[in-house]
């Protein structure tokens, strides 16, 4: 289990590096150990080499075929993933999915950190905030058709690995979304229900509160809050009307 986890991680990373034009880096799985073999380690970096030197001469060639097109035609060819998922999203019919344009803002960080279990979670639900305000029905595998198409189109050697790393990929954010899509509303009037029932010698404990423990967890915090009194609890007030 833990190969095969950490062989997602490398496709993830290395793909993903290929579809946006950055350098190839190798994703490591959380807790994986570091071999000790130098025969090993000689052999992976031969691999990683030898695949960027063939993914960079197909890159070379691709980019030459594309400018040739553009100058045929006038047309921009999309390059990188958000330009070829804008692209694919118009042609496959899903470009008034307002929602998508969330998740893809967001989907270079869960990529990036699918590494770190708390992090992918941390970042999915903040996502999950930002879709709550988009009404009517999200369908989720709709993004999956899209983010995949556009994959398939920049990763020249895209094969039934990175099919199953990406499907796996998407699953995993897919279920996550989908425990916390629906709540923010809910909790959103539960909170100012409970923030208006408040009287004024509460209000002062929990902005006492929201220093005391700010202060404790970032001392330095101290050297830049030194406003009045007034100021502070006008900053907590809004700190804790916009959780």
């Amino acid at each position: 289990v833990r190969r095969n986890y950490a062989a997602r991680l490398r496709i993830l990373s290395s793909s993903w590096a290929v579809a946006n034009k950055r350098p190839v880096q190798v994703a490591k799985a959380e807790g994986e150990e570091e071999s000790t073999a130098e025969d090993s380690h000689r052999a992976k970096a031969q691999q990683v080499q030898g695949r960027t030197a063939e993914a960079r001469k197909a890159e070379g060639s691709h980019n030459e075929a594309q400018k040739r097109n553009r100058d045929r035609s006038g047309i921009s060819v999309p390059t990188t993933f958000p330009e070829m998922f804008k692209f694919n999203a118009a042609v496959m019919g899903f470009g008034t999915r307002t929602w998508m344009q969330e998740i893809l803002a967001a989907i270079d960080a869960i990529v990036r950190n699918v590494s770190n279990s708390h992090r992918l979670q941390e970042e999915s639900d903040i996502l999950a905030l930002r879709m709550a305000k988009y009404k009517g029905v999200v369908t989720l595998s709709e993004f999956k058709s899209v983010m995949l198409a556009s994959l398939r189109s920049l990763v020249k050697n895209w094969g039934s690995l990175h099919e199953v790393a990406w499907s796996w990929l998407w699953d995993n954010v897919e279920r996550m979304l989908r425990v916390e899509l629906g709540k923010p509303q809910k909790h959103e009037a539960a909170l100012s229900a409970f923030l208006s029932s408040l009287d004024e010698d509460s209000l002062m404990l929990i902005r006492r509160e929201v220093y005391s423990k700010f202060f404790t967890l970032a001392p330095l915090g101290q050297d830049y809050f030194k406003q009045s009194t007034t100021r502070l609890h006008f900053i907590a007030d809004k700190l804790v009307t916009m959780t």
